[in-house]
């Protein structure tokens, strides 16, 4: 417990509110850990699995209308409408206090309130935020104890201050029509309801550690971004460290947990990972950018995840991991989904909890899924094979590089180098990415998605923008910036490029560009690799395959012109006037080309 007033009023006020039966005040031991999983499973909220082969793993689904993220119901509650954007959905604060406050009203009524006290970043990090959320699941409780730092040791850091970000969550009946999730940046607040699915309840996760920090990072100038940490050893011990942005789809996970080809594991290249999904980046020694995972765990997609695909992701979930809406096996008390293996169990029940055997069809002949889609694990840290010796360095880790990236059939190249920060700042500014067959709605539909913060940034993404070019005038040392493209497709629609553990090829060339030790070719989207400069030793390609890779079609990139010009029209007065003269330079030097 606490005696600081701010925490205690906060608690106070919505106990009076929700009223609950009970209040627990979580404590982060393991007494407590365990006496919480024995009472979810005694009441059937989760399902523990077999303890010899997946020792302290739980097993859990969510409600049928509750499975991921919803964008459309999630809302940036600024004061002035203005500052929220044109990519956000706004609501008034005022109004959607009264609104949440009303559904919330009595909502744990024979239910037991959570006091989770939580640090996003090592406690006491000069990186480190604070964090308080009220819940009445247990499931998000032992979530929470996984994805962050959950200990009383947060108390001590709060010196008695309000300076935490406030996080209520409460299940109430579920209801779709009533599922919000506001975030208020001026007021450390994030206010979910009517949702149980990670991704929405886990309040460290995305709601404050990219909506809530980006607008944090903005007035204390420092920066949160959706963004993966790897480290790359050299064969003489030197590390460099990569920040890389994708939006969904576009291999994020298996590049940060990159396990590199015999051809670089034989000359003693090593890959480290030191997070998969959020960086906090602010100057740190020397004027350079340092970066930390503020998460404590991996909160992953399952389908597809297996040992040829991404073996260290696969050995993170073998212990103490929570499995989301896959397939549970009664048999032995395991677990399995689409993609980990070609030996679909029988006899199971699939994530909705219907009897399921692998090889299902339904009336019209389709396979009937036993995983949902985005059926999840969240698995701690620690368990990760690669997990970096920095990951728990308080300071940080340097960054060399930062690489954007999309999935392009055509247009973007294997790889290009931006010209300087501004150009950098604009190229992540342009990102886009192609939409697949998993996602509803037409296959090939450029969308949209700057340094792939487009549902995450909790302001104006042309302020947004702005932050990202001061805070390359205060960095002494700029880290290089990098576009890659691992999905240009033959005219038969294969992909060209092997992708996975190869994508160490284009690292070196991107950490061999950060030493000066090999040259680039000027074009006009920017700096580009020399064929040769790839290392294809063991691939089944040629140098001229890589040319046709870094290859910049005029037609295709005047028609992109045209389209970022279309999109940066909707930041109006707001969009930086560098971000306008890096898109003439483009179509300068189209024309000229």
């Amino acid at each position: 417990m606490t005696n600081n007033k701010y925490v205690l009023d906060f608690v106070k006020k919505y106990a009076d509110l929700m009223t609950p039966d009970n209040i627990v005040w979580i404590d982060g031991s393991k007494q407590q850990k365990k006496e919480l999983t024995d009472i979810a499973a005694s009441t059937g909220e989760v399902i523990k699995l077999n303890n010899k082969l997946l020792p302290g793993c739980l097993y859990h689904r969510t409600a049928v209308n509750d499975v991921a993220r919803v964008e459309q119901r999630t809302f940036i509650c600024s004061r002035d409408k203005e500052n929220c954007g044109p990519t956000n959905n706004w609501m008034d604060p005022q109004e959607a206090y009264a609104k949440l406050d009303k559904i919330a009203a009595g909502s744990m009524k024979g239910r037991t309130m959570y006091v989770i006290p939580f640090s996003m970043g090592k406690i006491g990090s000069p990186f480190a935020k604070y964090g308080i959320e009220l819940t009445d699941s247990i499931y998000v409780v032992l979530n929470m104890i996984i994805m962050t730092r959950v200990s009383e040791k947060v108390y001590d850091k709060l010196n008695g201050t309000d300076n935490f970000v406030k996080c209520i969550h409460g299940k109430v009946k579920l209801e779709e029509e009533n599922r919000y999730i506001c975030q208020f940046p001026e007021d450390n607040t994030i206010y979910s309801i009517n949702s149980g699915y990670g991704g929405n309840v886990l309040l460290g996760k995305k709601c404050f550690a990219l909506r809530i920090a980006s607008y944090q990072g903005w007035k204390e100038g420092w920066m949160a971004e959706h963004m993966l940490i790897l480290g790359v050893q050299k064969p003489n011990g030197e590390v460099k460290y990569i920040c890389g942005a994708f939006p969904s789809a576009c291999g994020k996970t298996n590049l940060a947990m990159l396990i590199p080809p015999e051809t670089y594991t034989s000359k003693g290249y090593k890959v480290f990972t030191v997070g998969d999904d959020i960086a906090w980046l602010r100057k740190g020694k020397g004027g350079a950018l340092y970066a930390i995972n503020p998460e404590n765990g991996f909160f992953g997609v399952a389908p597809g995840t297996n040992e040829k695909s991404n073996f260290n992701a696969l050995q993170s979930t073998r212990s103490n991991t929570i499995f989301t809406n896959v397939v549970y096996n009664p048999k032995n008390k395991t677990v399995w989904w689409e993609g980990l293996d070609k030996n679909p169990p029988s006899n199971c029940f699939d994530w909705k909890g219907n009897p399921w055997s692998g090889g299902m069809t339904d009336a019209e002949g389709k396979p009937v899924k036993g995983a949902h889609p985005n059926s999840r694990f969240t698995a701690p840290i620690k368990n990760c094979p690669c997990l970096s010796p920095e990951f728990e360095n308080p300071k940080g880790v340097p960054v060399s590089a930062i690489i954007f990236g999309g999935r392009r059939a055509k247009a973007a190249p294997l790889v290009y180098e931006a010209r300087d920060w501004k150009h950098g700042v604009f190229v992540g500014a342009i990102m886009a990415s192609e939409t697949t067959a998993a996602a509803s709605g037409a296959v090939g539909v450029v969308r949209h998605d700057p340094m792939a913060m487009l549902p995450f940034c909790g302001y104006h993404m042309g302020d947004y923008f702005q932050h990202w070019l001061d805070m390359g005038k205060k960095l002494k040392v700029k880290p290089k910036i990098f576009n890659v493209n691992w999905f240009r497709t033959d005219d038969k629609g294969n992909f060209i490029w092997p992708g996975f553990g190869d994508n160490m090829r284009v690292l070196e060339w991107i950490l061999d560009r950060c030493d000066e030790a090999v040259d680039a070719v000027e074009s006009p989207i920017g700096l580009l690799p020399r064929p040769e400069d790839i290392n294809i030793e063991g691939l089944d390609l040629t140098v001229d395959t890589i040319a046709g890779l870094l290859n910049v079609d005029k037609a295709t990139w005047k028609a992109e012109a045209k389209d970022i010009e279309e999109f940066f029209g909707k930041f109006g007065d707001k969009l930086p006037k560098e971000l306008t003269k890096e898109l003439k330079t483009l179509k300068s030097n189209l024309r000229k080309a």
